[in-house]
């Protein structure tokens, strides 16, 4: 249960570089013997979190499916845009409705004492690093554990080859070590 590794990006739209670097992140978790579920945002709508909303329908179906994935899963790779230099109103909505507690349970149940592995990734010289301060606070918040190593990626447009694959040997050999980072932090955890 625990040791598998959640992988989302912050993005839904299709050619998003997010999600491609959410999908070889994934993709070489599972070369290294790591258990990895690739999560689709786009593929759990929610409303925009509402207090009102919540206290008169309770949790919607799909943040209920999403709480349940993040409690099973013992860590978490996030792979963010930037918007206005800071993260997506997607990913934020979605954090928010997974920590609303349940009867009788912390908001904190779904993240807490977990690793987090945080990147970015944009076309821009700058990769989405602004994003990843303001996410960091976040899920230091819930009581994640984020690891003080993370990943942004310039000129994402161009970064991929025809296979899912970064380009460069470098940048991928400095998401390699952030996984390898994460997978054993979440050893030492579990």
């Amino acid at each position: 249960m625990a040791a598998d590794i959640l992988v989302l990006a912050g993005s839904a739209r299709r050619d998003s570089v997010n999600r491609r670097l959410a999908n070889f992140a994934a993709t070489m978790l599972r070369t290294r013997g790591a258990q990895a579920t690739l999560l689709e945002l786009a593929d759990h709508p929610l409303p925009l979190y509402h207090g009102d909303l919540e206290a008169r329908e309770g949790l919607p179906d799909d943040a209920r499916r999403l709480k349940d994935l993040f409690i099973a899963h013992g860590a978490l790779v996030i792979v963010t845009p930037e918007y206005n230099a800071s993260l997506p109103a997607l990913l934020k909505n979605t954090i928010d409705w997974v920590s609303r507690p349940l009867p009788g349970e912390s908001g904190y149940l779904p993240f807490a004492g977990k690793a987090a592995a945080l990147m970015s990734a944009s076309p821009g010289a700058l990769g989405g690093m602004r994003a990843l301060r303001h996410l960091r606070d976040v899920l230091t918040e819930l009581q994640m554990i984020v690891l003080p190593r993370q990943l942004s990626l310039p000129a994402a447009d161009q970064a991929f080859d025809d296979a899912g694959a970064l380009r460069d040997a470098a940048m991928s050999a400095r998401l390699a070590g952030l996984l390898d980072d994460l997978v054993a932090m979440q050893r030492r955890l579990a």
